[in-house]
Parts: C-alpha cells; structure tokens; sequence
C-alpha cells in the first residue's frame, strides 16, 4: 500500500539512500506532497539550501529546462535538489525525459509530482525509472480502507481511535487524505500521545454531530428503531448543506447492498472479509440481516435507487429534501 512504500521511501532517505529521481504520480496527492516535502526539508541544510535547492512548476517550464535545472553542479554542497511541482501540465512532453533518466546527474535528486496522472507502464521512460529511480504510484483508496488508514496513522504517533469516531470522519471528510490528516493533526494538537479519539472529541472540535450523522442513521435503520431514524432525517431535512441527500442515499445503497451480500454468505463467520468491512461492524449487518429478510433487501434498494433519481429531477422535480428523506424512510419501515 502507498502508506508503507512512503514510509520506506523516507526510511532510505534518512539512512542516507538518496535516488537520483523521484517519479511521484498518481490519483493520491497526499503522499505525493508528503514525500515531496520530506526531500525538500531534509535532504539539505538550511544553508545549502539558498545555492542548491531549485523549485520550479510544470506550466512555466519546458523538460529542456528541468535537465538544464538538473545538470547544475551543487554549490559548496554534495548535492542539489530540484523539484518539479505540478509536473502533470508537461505531460504532453514527458517521455522527453528519458535521455536524462537513463543517465541521471549523481549530484542531483530530480522530484517530479506527476499528480492525477501516472506513466504508461509499457513505455520506456516508466521501465527506465525503476532501475536508475524511484518510480512511486500514489493510488487513491477506496472509501472503505479510510477508517483502517486513519487507525494506522494515528497508531504510528501513539495515539488510538474508537471505530465509530474513524467512521464518522470517513462519512464526513470521505477518502480525501489531506483533508482528514488536517483534521487529526488538529486532534493531535490538543491531545497528549496515548490519548483515544473519541466522538465526542470529535463533536466537540472538528463539528460532526456523533448523534446526527448518517452512521447513525444506519444503525437506526439496521435495528429497525423507527423513532430514530425518522429524527435524525428530520435534523438532516433542517440541515441540507451539511446532510445532502445523495450522501445519505450512496451509504444507505451501499449498506444494503453489502446486507444483500450478507444473507447469501456460505459462511457468515467469513463476513468480515467477504463484505470489505472492519469486524467491529459485522454486528450491525447480523442485527440488520434479522430485521431484513433478503427479498425485503431487494424491494429496499430498489426504492433507494427510485429515491435517488427523484433527487435528481427525475419523475419528481422540486420535492424538497426533506420530504424525500421522509419517503425513503417510509419506504424502508413498510
């Protein structure tokens, strides 16, 4: 996984294996800036850094002048970085730049960010990379591998976070990794190591209501407890900006969905793996799977997916948010 490449990455740097090129690309920027930074903030000290350290940006430059950039010799230093920001605006050009990949200037560490976008695995300049470089791929997780992403940052600074509070992150800040790290590192400001995050921490400083959000919402609906459900979609209706229906209505299809998934398991003890869900949650598909029999699962998903295209204009232009929460609900409970 990217997490474990970047922290070994970082690990040769330190050690004092330093790549003459760093190829970072991918659909994942958070990495991509996290090693970028790295290199720029340690390769050098603070003094060589004013002679050695060049930052230059994909729109204002050509690939001749980034190997013109790259060939300067270190001034009174052993080496001399140069980072190319926003690489992705030459990738018309690129594979220009295999001349110099094949045969890298050893007294230059060359980072390119190559964001949203990645080399053609076939060509040359990608197969070049990888013998004289680093060739790193930053992907974007899936939405479900947040949670356990958030658990093993926060582990790796000595700080726990309880499954609900990782979830509730996750459904409000979605698989956008520097957007949730922002919000840990403002957890982790106020928190000495070996603290757990909690909801309530979470409530109370970065403003997800741990009552009112559409986690809870599911487990109102998996447990069938009606009078719940229907207040918290009450807050969402008053609430549209913060509670969007198509969020609810993505979770609540891709909860059933996996419920549906659930009741056709050989060996339900395999859930966990089979569903792509932390373990913690497997109650909830085995309290939902009782209140739900499979064929009412079908009929569910089907009115989500009608609910879905009414939010949209389709055959029910103009209903208001909150009468369609209404529906959906009404629909489910029937």
């Amino acid at each position: 996984m990217p997490l474990e490449k970047t922290k070994q990455i970082i690990a040769d740097i330190q050690q004092g294996k330093i790549a003459p090129i760093y190829f970072l690309m991918g659909e994942e920027p958070y990495y991509i800036d996290g090693i970028s930074d790295f290199i720029e903030d340690t390769v050098l000290s603070q003094e060589e850094r004013s002679f050695n350290q060049i930052i230059l940006y994909g729109r204002d430059v050509s690939i001749d002048d980034i190997v013109s950039s790259a060939k300067r010799y270190p001034m009174m230093a052993e080496r001399q970085v140069v980072i190319v920001k926003e690489a992705q605006d030459l990738s018309r050009t690129i594979d220009n730049l295999l001349p110099y990949a094949e045969n890298p200037q050893p007294s230059t560490v060359l980072v390119i960010c190559y964001k949203y976008k990645k080399l053609d695995a076939r060509k040359k300049l990608s197969k070049t990379i990888q013998k004289t470089g680093v060739l790193f791929e930053s992907k974007k997780l899936y939405e479900n591998q947040v949670p356990d992403w958030i658990r093993r940052v926060l582990a790796g600074k000595g700080y726990t976070i309880s499954p609900k509070a990782s979830q509730m992150l996750t459904e409000f800040l979605g698989n956008d990794l520097g957007k949730v790290n922002n919000e840990l590192e403002k957890l982790q400001l106020i928190l000495p190591p070996g603290s757990q995050i909690t909801p309530q921490l979470i409530e109370e400083n970065i403003g997800i209501s741990k009552d009112f959000n559409n986690f809870e919402l599911q487990n109102a609906i998996g447990s069938r407890d009606i009078k719940k459900a229907f207040t918290i979609v009450q807050y969402f209706g008053q609430n549209p900006k913060n509670h969007p229906l198509v969020m609810t209505v993505a979770l609540l299809y891709n909860f059933f969905s996996k419920l549906l998934k659930y009741h056709a398991l050989d060996n339900p003890a395999n859930a966990a793996r089979e569903l792509g869900v932390s373990p913690y949650f497997i109650q909830d598909y085995q309290t939902a799977a009782l209140n739900y029999p499979m064929k009412k699962v079908s009929g569910i998903i089907s009115a989500i997916r009608e609910i879905d295209m009414k939010s949209k204009g389709v055959g029910g232009a103009n209903i208001p948010q909150s009468d369609l929460f209404k529906e959906l609900l009404i629909r489910i409970f029937d």
